[in-house]
This record gives structure tokens, sequence and C-alpha cells, in this order.
């Protein structure tokens, strides 16, 4: 398919409507490249090294979930010129589906929710809270990472979550209101840890985003490009 036909049907599964007001002008086709879309590689970020096995394997089209180019651009340098050499001289497209993809049916948080076998499910302005059935030490392993968890935690039933970043105050009061007994979600602060209305599961953005991505190559016949931040722990 051409350019065209790919963005409307990339439009379809996360409508650009959806997305945070931050997001404008940061989500679609952030890179042009060839026109004709045979072979569409995807992953949560746009790395150099994602780019370089996306370009080796003749991708016409990277689709990602964070965009590279947050800030306003006035000197390429760095990874990102790295990017870029990768992207222009390859001819690739680069499209990005953000704060949309995390709020579309069958999003982000749709898939995290899978993952973990939630059930029951509700709705929150952003994420959703439902039954779960597994421990903590089991949503480590299915989410690949390790865990940090905020406050005690002695009864897990009912479980919030916010793929990213989303220990907000305001989701936090939100989930607790709609009777979750754990929130999880990525990147606690001091302040809001000392705050939250109930327990917090800390685990990585990574872990959590990713499977969303994975999900969506695997349902389009993409190839997923796995670049997960190395973390060392150190006992």
């Amino acid at each position: 398919m051409n350019v065209r036909a790919f963005i409307e049907e990339m439009e379809q599964i996360a409508p650009p409507e959806l997305a945070e007001a931050f997001d404008a002008g940061r989500i679609g086709l952030v890179v042009e490249g060839r026109q004709r879309i045979d072979t569409v590689c995807c992953a949560l970020d746009a790395t150099p090294r994602v780019a370089r096995i996306a370009a080796e394997s003749g991708s016409d089209m990277l689709v990602v979930h964070h965009t590279p180019l947050w800030k306003p651009v006035t000197a390429l340098t760095g990874q990102t010129a790295s990017l870029m050499r990768t992207l222009l001289s390859s001819g690739m497209n680069l499209y990005v589906m953000h704060t949309n993809f995390d709020r579309a049916g069958e999003g982000v948080n749709d898939a995290l929710a899978e993952l973990l076998g939630l059930t029951d499910l509700t709705p929150m302005s952003l994420g959703c809270v439902g039954t779960c059935s597994i421990s903590p030490a089991r949503i480590a392993e299915q989410l690949g990472c390790s865990l940090r968890i905020w406050q005690e935690l002695s009864d897990l039933r009912r479980l919030a979550i916010v793929a990213g970043s989303g220990f907000d105050p305001v989701f936090l009061d939100e989930a607790k209101g709609l009777g979750a007994d754990a929130f999880l979600s990525a990147e606690m602060k001091h302040s809001v840890a000392r705050d939250a209305p109930l327990p917090c599961i800390e685990a990585t953005h990574y872990a959590l985003e990713a499977p969303a991505m994975r999900r969506l190559a695997a349902r389009k016949g993409w190839q997923f490009i796995d670049d997960s931040p190395k973390i060392c722990t150190i006992p």
C-alpha cells in the first residue's frame, strides 16, 4: 500500500483525536520516506539500534509509541543524528502513535490488562481497574522485570493499571474510588509515594508499554524489535 493508505489504517487503530494536547505535532508520520509500504517494523522506541535493525530488514515503515523528536530540534547531534542518518539514508518512514494508542480500544492499557489476565474491567480516565488473580511475583514474571511495592500490600483482588508514567495523584484517587487494592504503573516520585491513598506497584516504563507494540506487530504481521533499556540489579 502507499503511505496515505497506511496512515488511514493506523488512524483507525489509534484515532489522533484521542491524544493528549501535548502530543499535538508529535504523533503520526514524523519522518517521511518512500511512498510504497511493503515491509513494516514496530518497536516501543525509535532508538538508533531499532532503526538499524529495521533498515537491515528492508523496512519501509517503522511504527513506534514514543516519538524521538519530543523537543524542537535545532541541531542534529548524538543519538538523534545517528537515528536520522539511518532513517533518511534508508528511505524509511517513521510513524508515532502515543497517547492516542494509550486510550484506543485494543491499545496500550488493554494489552497490559490482557497480559496480566485482568477481568471485570472498569475503565479509568486513563487505564482501568480489573480483578487480578495473580500475585505480585507472578506480575513481575509476566512483565519480565522486578517490581517495587510502595506501602504494605496484604490483599490484591482489584488492580488499577496505567501503562507508562501513571503515578499521578488524580489517577490514584480515581483508582481508590473505584475500589482498587493497588495501583500498577512506572516512574514513581517520592512526594507521590508519600501521599498515595493505596499501595503502588512500580514496574519499568518499557515493561508496561512494550506488550502493546508487540501485540500490534503480531496482529499486523510486522516484525517487532525489542530494545529494552539495560538494567543492572545490585544485591
